[in-house]
C-alpha cells in the first residue's frame, strides 16, 4: 500500500479483520454472513445469544452453524468468545485456551446493552476468573458502560473508566484488556496511558457521525446504538486516533443486525447495521481527514498483532466509486433490515 496521503483511486490492503461483531443465530445468521465473510478474513464473534455462549461446548457448536451458513467456497474463520458471567468458572478459562478457537471472553454489565441481561452486576465475583485469564493470556472484551441510571446516557463510558477500568487494572495489571467500541475522549485517553496489555476497537459509525445524526429531522432509530453516539468532539478523538498510526486502536464494526420492526418501535432495539460495507465505511472516515495510509495498519495488522495471531496476507481492493447502500435488505421470512446509510451514498466500493 502507498505511504503517502495522496488522492488514492484505488487502495490494496491486506485482507483486513473486524474484532467485534454480531452474527446472531438461525435465519439472521444466514442472512448476514455473506456480508462480513466477504470483506473480513476473520471476524472476533460475540457470544450474546439467547441463550448465551457461556462454554466452550457451546462456543464450539455455535462455531460450527457458523461454518455451516458460509457460502460455497469462502474463506472465513469465526473467532469465538465466552459471555461472562459471575459463575464462569476457572477452569473453564483452562478449557477455552486449551481450544484452538476460542480467543477472549466478553465481559457485559447487566442490562447494559442488546442479550446483556445475563451479564455480570458485581465484577468481584470474577476475580478467580480474571485472574486465570491474566495468568493464561485470555483478553477480556469490556463494554465500557456503567448502568447505574442515575448516571446519564452520555456520561456511562467516562464513569465506568473511573468506577470499574481503572480498580480491574490495578487489580489485575497483566490481564488483556479491550475496550470495544469507544465513543469518548475519555476512552481514548484511558487506552493510551495504559500499557501494551491494553487496546480498543474502533466503530466506522462512531467514527462518521456524532449524536445530531440521532434527530436530524425527528428520531433516527437506525443510527441509535449503545455506546450511544456522543458529542461532534469525542468523534473527533476517535478519529484521530483511529487514523494515528497507533496500533493500539484497530478495527471492530460492532455491526447488530435488527429487523426493521425492532428498530421501528416505541422501545426500539441497540445497534447499527454495517457489515454490507464493513471496510467501505471506514475508507470513507479515513478519507475524509487525508488518512487512507493508515488505513491497512488499523484494519489489517493491528489486532492481529494484539490477539498474537498471524497477519493475512490475501489482499482487498477498494476503488473510489460512489454507490448507494439499499434501503433495505432481506432478513427475515416476515421482516427486513436497514443498514447504516440506508439510502445514501458511499464513496469506495470494494472492488469483486
Amino acid at each position: 500500500m502507498q505511504n503517502s496521503p495522496t488522492k488514492f483511486t484505488e487502495i490494496t490492503l491486506a485482507r483486513p479483520d473486524d474484532w467485534h461483531l454480531h452474527l446472531r443465530d438461525g435465519a439472521a445468521l444466514a442472512a448476514v454472513l455473506a456480508d462480513t465473510a466477504k470483506r473480513f478474513a476473520r471476524a472476533i464473534v460475540m457470544p450474546n445469544l439467547k441463550p448465551p455462549v457461556t462454554t466452550v461446548a457451546l462456543a464450539d457448536a455455535y462455531r460450527k452453524r457458523i461454518i455451516a451458513a458460509l457460502p460455497t467456497d469462502t474463506q472465513f474463520n469465526p473467532l469465538m468468545t465466552l459471555y461472562l458471567t459471575e459463575a464462569t468458572a476457572p477452569n473453564e478459562i483452562d478449557a477455552a485456551v486449551a481450544s484452538d478457537f476460542v480467543h477472549a471472553v466478553k465481559y457485559y454489565p447487566a442490562g447494559a446493552t442488546t442479550n446483556s441481561a445475563a451479564g455480570v452486576n458485581d465484577l468481584t465475583n470474577c476475580t478467580a476468573t480474571l485472574a486465570r485469564m491474566e495468568k493464561l493470556g485470555l483478553p477480556l472484551l469490556v463494554h465500557g458502560e456503567v448502568t447505574d441510571s442515575a448516571v446519564d446516557i452520555f456520561d456511562r463510558e467516562a464513569v465506568f473508566i473511573d468506577r470499574v477500568l481503572q480498580p480491574l487494572r490495578r487489580d489485575f495489571p497483566a490481564l488483556k484488556l479491550v475496550l470495544e467500541h469507544i465513543t469518548t475522549k475519555q476512552g481514548i485517553d484511558f487506552v493510551m496511558a495504559q500499557d501494551h496489555h491494553v487496546a480498543g476497537t474502533l466503530t466506522a459509525h462512531h467514527l462518521l457521525l456524532n449524536r445530531n445524526a440521532l434527530f436530524v429531522s425527528g428520531i433516527r432509530p437506525h443510527n441509535y446504538c449503545l455506546p450511544v453516539l456522543k458529542r461532534e468532539t469525542h468523534r473527533q478523538a476517535l478519529l484521530a486516533a483511529a487514523t494515528s498510526g497507533n496500533p493500539k486502536f484497530f478495527l471492530g464494526t460492532d455491526s447488530a443486525p435488527h429487523a426493521k420492526s425492532t428498530k421501528e418501535a416505541a422501545c426500539g432495539c441497540a445497534g447499527c447495521y454495517t457489515a454490507n460495507a464493513g471496510i467501505e465505511l471506514y475508507a470513507q472516515a479515513f478519507d475524509s481527514v487525508g488518512a487512507l495510509h493508515k488505513l491497512e495498519g488499523f484494519a489489517s495488522f493491528y489486532g492481529a498483532d494484539f490477539y498474537g495471531l498471524p497477519r493475512n496476507t490475501d489482499k482487498i481492493t477498494l476503488l473510489r466509486d460512489s454507490w448507494g447502500v439499499p434501503a433495505e435488505l432481506p432478513y427475515l421470512a416476515d421482516d427486513t433490515l436497514v443498514p447504516f446509510m440506508a439510502g445514501e451514498s458511499i464513496a469506495w466500493r470494494l472492488q469483486n
